[in-house]
């Protein structure tokens, strides 16, 4: 690696950068936008290891990506400070704490989960999944509906999804199309009001920097084909296993193609693609109730890691149920779902990043991901309706079988979080606390 600008800052070494990966997996709370603030806490304003325009070139990149993109930017940023392997430890270690957590929350779901008490517990908890659902819905519309096109796209998503099912792999691939086309038939629909450019800072007191030339970089006919063939391998690896060694091949084949399928769509991260993953995995493969994948979400929200870890806990059901209650199958569950979801966040980096990294900021990709973001929108608004429904009224849509006890919750924990933000994990265990409290005395 070599800089055209001096940098005035040393390299960190590997050990160095292991330990802080390592760290980030156990205390990477609050989702993508936490994560992230975190990484850029230490790596731009403390360590000074990479400057804030080349944080936020990386950035662009992987919210363009399928996947979650906190995820990806530290596998990105891993690769940028120590190549290959700095990569693979970045992102295996921002993903394994919450493996393991999550499997440990599982089973204690699973086993006491029918017990009266525990049942309170979780009741308690879904009025404030949905509120943390319309937190995501409020934080994404800020961020991305900017312009008449945005909200118009979000329309249309939330139509799409709601009144005409349309999978939401497909709403995606229509609104790159419809970005695409308005990139270049009509630029001026992105035009923002107000939009200012960026102060410049010394790029030379950062070790990565907007003028850093990477080793490596550019596309490689070569490279490539080695990446995709170590891709392919390692996917099919589990195939083989199961088919030798499991004796219901098929329910493994159709875990491992869903996740992987779902791996690929997961644009604008796990809220947007839960919607997708709920109405196969509950409503036609059966593997888990829709009141499970609420308190799927719920442990998802209590542990480090990305939020796509639901997905993990899903796999995890699908296991247990479909093998008769059995927490090894789950094990085997969760551990396949993870690996499928992860493989292609770390294809994507190793493939994309060395040619990224010949380009400057885009401002048409970003565009064009504003367009795909705005499309999240509705999506994630048709989530928030999806659970709302199920916690508020779940015997049916009647105004004499609604539940008062999550109604009222639900507003209770919109002003406890939007009003007075109250810290999301201290108020899932109130809102723990407050289910026991109503089983107690009712």
């Amino acid at each position: 690696m070599t800089h055209t600008l001096p940098s005035t800052r040393k390299k960190p070494s590997f050990r160095e950068a292991t330990l802080f990966w390592l760290k980030l997996g156990f205390i990477s709370f609050g989702g993508p936008a936490g994560q992230i603030a975190i990484m850029h806490e230490f790596l731009v304003d403390q360590k000074k290891w990479i400057s804030d325009a080349k944080f936020l070139h990386a950035l662009n990149y992987c919210m363009l990506l399928p996947g979650p993109e906190a995820q990806q930017l530290a596998t990105y940023i891993g690769w940028l400070l120590h190549g290959t392997r700095g990569g693979l430890v970045a992102g295996a270690l921002f993903v394994l704490p919450s493996v393991f957590i999550l499997l440990g929350l599982s089973t204690v779901y699973v086993t006491y989960g029918n017990i009266p008490w525990v049942y309170a517990l979780f009741y308690g908890l879904k009025p404030a999944v949905v509120v943390i659902v319309i937190l995501a819905l409020i934080k994404i519309g800020k961020k991305s509906l900017l312009t008449p096109l945005h909200y118009s796209i979000a329309a249309l998503s939330f139509i799409g999804i709601f009144f005409l099912n349309i999978p939401f792999p497909w709403i995606i691939l229509a609104t790159l199309i419809i970005g695409f086309a308005a990139q270049r038939f009509l630029p001026s629909l992105f035009i923002q009001k107000g939009e200012k450019e960026k102060n410049t800072v010394n790029e030379a007191e950062y070790f990565l920097n907007s003028h850093t030339i990477v080793g490596g970089t550019g596309f490689n006919s070569i490279r490539l084909a080695k990446q995709l063939i170590t891709g392919l391998v390692l996917w099919l690896i589990p195939f083989g296993l199961f088919y030798y060694f499991t004796s219901d091949f098929a329910f493994w084949r159709t875990l491992s193609l869903f996740f992987t399928q779902a791996a690929f769509i997961t644009f604008g991260g796990a809220y947007a693609v839960l919607p997708y993953v709920a109405q196969v995995s509950v409503e036609q493969l059966h593997w888990l109730s829709q009141y499970e994948m609420i308190d799927g979400l719920a442990l998802g929200e209590t542990t480090p890691g990305p939020l796509i870890m639901v997905l993990a806990f899903v796999g995890f059901m699908a296991g247990f149920n479909h093998f008769g209650h059995s927490a090894i199958a789950g094990t085997i569950g969760l551990l396949t779902t993870t690996f499928y979801t992860f493989l292609p966040c770390f294809l994507f980096i190793f493939i994309g990043a060395p040619v990224i990294e010949r380009t400057q900021h885009n401002p048409k990709v970003k565009a064009i991901l504003g367009v795909v973001t705005a499309a999240v929108v509705g999506v994630v608004l048709n989530l928030t309706v999806y659970f709302g429904k199920a916690v508020v009224f779940p015997q049916g849509l009647e105004v004499s079988k609604v539940d008062y006890f999550s109604l009222i919750w639900i507003i209770i924990s919109f002003v406890a979080m939007y009003r007075f933000k109250i810290n999301m994990i201290i108020w899932i265990g109130i809102s723990a606390l407050a289910g026991l409290v109503h089983y107690l005395v009712i």
